[in-house]
């Protein structure tokens, strides 16, 4: 029985010190690395707006009406001074008529006016002379210079209603002339907001009726930047921009216009900037949503790192190799390792290499960067150098809360 439980006894012994030792082995740790590679690197901004047309002219009317035709509709080309739509001329016609006739009234009382100055001329011409002869008395010579006189006001009266009528005439054929609605350029009707019989009202406001695009070959993008962006936008930057109907193709456009008056919408400050696009193929049509990438600068031949190995750290403190290798400036190492400015000016930066699988700690300055690639700037790094971007175990919280026999129950 003694034999037993000394048998017994070492096995348990033997378990014990096997579980403490597989307990608090060292955890096995593992890096995933990646290259660093030479190309060229885009920073850029993003933003989003819709495409319209460079030149969009909203047609209304100036007299007020119902719709007797339309001769156009959406999609319809169109070119200067086309009739597009006519409001019915009936009433304009009988305006026409009616001051037509009115302008000949005048023109007849103009007639009888000046017939009757030439009479009063010649009335106190005869009556100046027998006055002087003593023949009339003063009161009838008087009174012939009093009729003069009236025949040259009513001359003038007769004048004034000529010009008065004549205004109104051409008003009258003014408006019927406006009945006629005509295109005021070259382009394509792209909205059409009337419909035969329809009434419309030119009052205080004139009404839209037909929106025009001048030139769909040239189109226009209105995108909103954040104020933390808008200085690094300046004009003739390349954009790139997709749009949901082909989310395979990327277009190209220029900045044009950056606007300075800002919008503000739930204390979010934005500008507006004009990208100009080429539509020559006709593929983007107005209103389309466009994301907008706007080129802020690129470098070409640059060492390119992965932004992953800028956020890398290790797990586990005992992990990481305490010496840390120089920043290289312009080929030569600066003494005591002194590191240069950070991604924008900043200090601190640091990637990790592998030696003797530790991580070491090497300080950089990085440059311009977009979603796949930071700039290397300075940094005891080259061409095809690997850095640490992922570490696979090691993490020292797994030891945490343990006895050599295992965990408590």
């Amino acid at each position: 029985m003694k034999k037993y439980l000394i048998l017994l006894a070492v096995v348990v012994l033997i378990s014990a010190i096997a579980g403490y030792s597989f307990y608090n082995r060292a955890p096995e740790v593992s890096y995933k690395t990646a290259r660093i590679e030479r190309g060229t690197i885009i920073s850029a901004v993003a933003a989003t707006g819709n495409l319209s047309a460079v030149t969009t002219v909203q047609v209304g009317t100036q007299v007020s009406g119902t719709i007797q035709k339309l001769y156009v509709d959406f999609n319809s080309r169109v070119k200067k001074g086309q009739p597009i739509a006519e409001i019915d001329p009936s009433l304009f016609n009988a305006s026409v008529e009616q001051s037509h006739g009115n302008y000949l009234s005048a023109e007849a009382n103009l007639q009888k006016a000046r017939v009757a100055l030439v009479e009063a001329v010649r009335t106190y011409g005869r009556n100046k002379k027998m006055l002087a002869d003593g023949v009339i008395s003063q009161a009838d010579f008087d009174a012939a210079e009093t009729a003069l006189l009236s025949s040259r006001a009513a001359l003038k009266s007769a004048e004034g209603a000529i010009a008065q009528t004549r205004g109104s005439l051409m008003q009258s054929k003014t408006n019927l002339r406006y009945s006629v609605i005509r295109s005021p350029v070259d382009g394509v009707v792209i909205s059409r907001a009337i419909d035969v019989g329809q009434t419309v009202a030119a009052s205080f406001q004139t009404p839209t009726l037909f929106t025009i695009a001048q030139d769909l070959t040239k189109m226009q993008i209105e995108v909103s930047v954040d104020e933390a962006d808008i200085s690094r936008i300046r004009l003739n930057q390349e954009t790139g921009f997709t749009v949901a109907s082909y989310p395979e193709l990327s277009f190209r456009g220029k900045v044009v216009q950056i606007r300075n008056a800002p919008i503000i919408t739930q204390n979010v400050v934005t500008y507006i900037v004009v990208v100009n696009v080429d539509n020559s193929d006709l593929k983007l049509k107005p209103g389309m949503t466009a994301n907008v990438s706007i080129e802020v600068a690129k470098k070409d031949g640059v060492l390119k790192l992965p932004p992953a190995a800028l956020r890398f750290r290790p797990k586990a403190k005992g992990d990481e190799v305490t010496a840390k290798m120089p920043v290289e400036h312009n080929g030569a190492a600066t003494p005591g390792g002194r590191q240069g400015a950070g991604r924008k000016g900043g200090t601190g930066q640091q990637v990790y290499i592998l030696r003797d699988n530790k991580p070491v700690a090497v300080p950089v300055k990085t440059g311009i960067a977009n979603n796949s690639s930071i700039e290397l700037v300075e940094g005891a790094l080259k061409e095809g150098d690997e850095v640490v971007i992922e570490q696979i175990g090691g993490d020292s919280k797994k030891k945490a809360g343990g006895t050599p026999m295992g965990r408590p129950f």
